[in-house]
């Protein structure tokens, strides 16, 4: 099958069958595809939907984004995880604004240079909603291209990458690049799925090694298998009179950078210097039933116990901690499991009160 073939089947079936009605898809601007691209990065797209709505509603421009507080920022990603992307956006969003005037360079290279943007969200960008011939490989075209081409080894190889990253540029037409790059995503997402792949519905099914040779689920090789370590933490929920919890800010490196998040220790031992901390006097303790949050790279294991507290005179607010309301809360970025623990804390509450 020649590069011509390949695109004009590719685009044949997307004007049959593509997606045309995501929110990303309406009026579309270079604004929009980059936010939606950012949040589909590591996340489905049936989860992104109401995250873009409600994104585009409170931030709908680049300088909204540039000038927004960085709590409504995290407020508003919260729950789709891996933060790093959101703080990011942020910051690419003020460099546009301070040196490109608020427009986004015409220009893959230089789209890369900005935070959070690689080779294959700069190429979205640039074919979507410019118009300008850029390959990608995001995961869902990464399947399609390694599959058709039974592309042997890992991706995540530079030999392996490099390749792939040749023959997405091979395949890419000259001629209504936006509408084929979309197709792309399409077809990974809809039809070369991970386990169940349809093939008999697939326009490149007569071209496609891995069919050819009955090995689709075989490819893209997955990436050797190592063990995911387990770290386990205590965190209270140190609830005061008004039924808030007590919450503190993570630097903003590492781990849920910038979010609001529970104190974390080693063992309950620890609860009683924390308490002197922040000058409280510790009422009763009530262990929560445990969370096992799953990171990429490890698993955390968390032990929650609420602790009714009681302030002394002598507290004195400290910068970077706040007593978040449970009946009325503030606008703050969450980490995931933080968020479902303190529900789980205004239920425990609740019914205590009507108790």
């Amino acid at each position: 099958m020649t590069s011509e073939q390949f695109s004009n089947a590719v685009l044949s079936w997307y004007d049959r069958h593509g997606r045309h009605d995501l929110p990303w898809q309406q009026g579309i601007t270079p604004y929009r595809v980059w936010v939606s691209e950012i949040m589909l990065q590591q996340t489905q797209v049936s989860t992104v939907l109401n995250y873009f709505d409600r994104f585009m509603a409170a931030l709908p421009t680049v300088q909204a984004l540039a000038e927004a507080p960085e709590d409504e920022v995290l407020h508003l990603w919260t729950g789709l995880g891996y933060y790093t992307r959101a703080r990011n956006l942020q910051k690419t969003a003020q460099i546009i604004v301070a040196e490109h005037g608020g427009q986004f360079p015409r220009d893959v290279e230089k789209l890369v240079e900005l935070p959070g943007i690689g080779l294959s969200t700069a190429g979205a960008i640039a074919s979507l909603s410019m118009g300008l011939r850029a390959p990608i490989l995001d995961g869902n075209v990464k399947r399609v291209l390694a599959r058709f081409t039974a592309q042997e080894g890992y991706p995540g190889e530079p030999k392996v990458a490099k390749a792939l990253w040749a023959t997405a540029e091979r395949f890419t037409p000259y001629d209504r690049v936006n509408a084929y790059t979309q197709a792309m995503m399409d077809m990974g997402a809809t039809l070369c799925t991970r386990s169940k792949p349809s093939c008999l519905l697939c326009p490149l099914e007569t071209g496609c090694q891995a069919h050819l040779l009955g090995l689709e689920t075989r490819y893209p090789i997955p990436k050797p298998r190592k063990s995911i370590p387990q770290k386990r933490t205590l965190m209270p929920l140190l609830a005061n009179r008004d039924g808030a919890i007590l919450l503190y800010r993570r630097p903003s490196t590492g781990l849920w950078g910038g979010l609001w998040s529970l104190p974390e220790l080693d063992d309950l031992q620890d609860l009683e210097h924390l308490a002197l901390q922040h000058s409280l006097h510790m009422g009763q303790q009530q262990q929560m039933p445990g969370l096992i949050h799953t990171f990429s790279h490890f698993q955390l294991a968390i032990e929650p116990w609420l602790v009714r507290v009681e302030e002394s005179a002598h507290h004195v607010a400290e910068a970077d901690w706040l007593w978040y309301n449970l009946a009325t809360p503030p606008r703050l970025g969450l980490a995931a499991p933080v968020k479902k623990l303190l529900k789980r804390a205004a239920d425990v509450l609740n019914a205590g009160e009507s108790s």
